[in-house]
């Protein structure tokens, strides 16, 4: 089930998603699609040309899946201390919360139209890990 769904202007080629907690310095693309932490995915993204489309989905064991045109470049495990779920750049200048509410331990699923490049859009599945 879709529980949010954000257009998002950002002027730095990295969106953060995940806990509202401080990025760690250290986490870097490098030449990837995505990185990641235990509280941050970060995906390039195309900055100050387009709105950014993000779609936010809960999986309640129903298989929700993303786009399938979409590639997924995150497939893990992400802990939301204060149980909100953040969409921004990660200079903090965009961004969107959304309370999510339940554990603070989550699965979560990223996928994008352009995992070589900057996308444009990205889907996100969270599922409640037990």
């Amino acid at each position: 089930m879709q529980i949010a769904g954000v257009d998002l202007y950002v002027n730095n080629p990295i969106m953060a998603l995940g806990s509202p907690d401080w990025i760690r310095d250290d986490l870097a693309l490098e030449g990837t699609p995505a990185a990641s932490s235990d509280t941050h995915v970060l995906v390039r993204v195309q900055a100050q040309v387009v709105l950014i489309k993000v779609r936010l989905f809960m999986d309640h064991g129903q298989g929700v899946a993303a786009d399938p045109s979409f590639t997924t470049v995150f497939d893990g495990s992400l802990y939301l201390a204060d149980r909100r779920f953040v969409i921004g750049d990660v200079l903090g200048e965009s961004r969107f919360v959304k309370y999510i509410g339940g554990p603070q331990q989550w699965r979560v699923r990223v996928a994008v139209d352009d995992p070589k490049g900057y996308a444009r859009a990205a889907d996100v599945v969270l599922c409640a890990e037990e």
